[in-house]
């Protein structure tokens, strides 16, 4: 057997049953996401098996792009879980034969519901095709097994039919990256569009401030308290006028031995960089990197400090 050349007839056998539905992208397709797109309810996707589990991913992506929607396993439907679903839903099967004895026993309890009911099967004249309002043709010529029992093709293009159906449904709704971040908080994506430098920021005690007219070994000792990189220098109306940060430490200490009794605005980095709080971490992030410095200071309109940003915060939270 020649691996490599088996994968790949494979790997063509799916791909060619994924292009054989685009002719069968008409009006029933439209049909199904304008149902979707006015229910009043939720989108039920229900299955069992192999297609159980692209029924899943179906219902996870739809709720993840705005669409309220949940699973029903098409065997627990008719032990209990036909509970969940109200007049209002949208149901979509999800059965390759379409006529196996547990949709046989759930479709006429469906249609007692009243919610609207689509197809997407590989037999357009099985009993669940009859049932439903709409039917959308996910048939193959042949399974990438060679002993056509495995599901393979079917459902890799049950798969992309419900991806096809899932992208169209959240442009007409239109869902937006601000919305997919909002679904998705504890993303990458929603770290990015969501969290600010208010949520991370060092705020209080963590938060050294200190007057410029201080030693830099008091200063020293509340960076020490803080278990910070630096402390932000005010002046005595509290308005921002430097910081003085692990690097300033390091450039003045080897060249003036009488620098723990200087005042900390003699060494200083004056006019620093700043942020505000409703600023995106991820644009603080990016003014960090472009300037080359591990903190920055949060001010308010009125140059007052109220916080401070540091690298090692971003990292902490898996911005970085």
């Amino acid at each position: 057997m020649n691996i490599l050349k088996r994968a790949k007839e494979v790997l063509d056998v799916e791909a060619q049953a994924i292009l054989n539905l685009k002719p069968r992208i008409g009006v029933s397709f439209q049909r199904v996401v304008s149902y979707m797109l006015k229910t009043k309810g939720r989108v039920v996707v229900s299955g069992m098996g192999k297609t159980g589990i692209i029924a899943q991913k179906f219902s996870a992506t739809l709720a993840s792009t705005g669409t309220p929607s949940l699973f029903l396993h098409t065997a627990e439907a008719i032990h209990g879980d036909l509970g969940k679903v109200i007049s209002s839903d949208v149901v979509v099967i999800i059965s390759n034969s379409g006529s196996s004895n547990e949709i046989k026993q759930l479709l006429p309890l469906l249609e007692k519901i009243g919610c609207k009911i689509i197809t997407l099967t590989g037999n357009a004249k099985s009993i669940l095709a009859k049932y439903s309002d709409v039917v959308l043709d996910i048939s193959v010529e042949k399974e990438a097994c060679p002993l056509g029992l495995a599901p393979t093709a079917s459902t890799t293009a049950t798969l992309a039919m419900c991806d096809a159906l899932a992208v169209c449904l959240l442009e007409l709704k239109g869902f937006k990256e601000k919305d997919f971040a909002f679904f998705h908080p504890g993303g990458a994506l929603g770290k990015r569009l969501l969290l600010k430098v208010e949520d991370i920021m060092r705020k209080g005690l963590d938060n050294p401030i200190v007057h410029e007219e201080k030693k830099v070994s008091d200063v020293l000792l509340k960076i020490t308290q803080a278990r910070a990189g630096s402390a932000t220098v005010v002046d005595a109306l509290g308005r921002l006028k430097g910081i003085f940060t692990d690097g300033d430490l390091r450039r003045h200490l080897e060249a003036d031995k009488d620098l723990p009794r200087r005042k900390v605005k003699e060494v200083m980095t004056k006019n620093p960089q700043v942020v505000s709080a409703g600023m995106l971490a991820a644009e603080a992030l990016c003014i960090l990197k472009d300037k080359k410095i591990d903190e920055v200071p949060v001010v308010d309109k009125n140059k007052r400090p109220v916080g401070l940003l540091d690298v090692q915060d971003l990292l902490r939270i898996g911005l970085v």
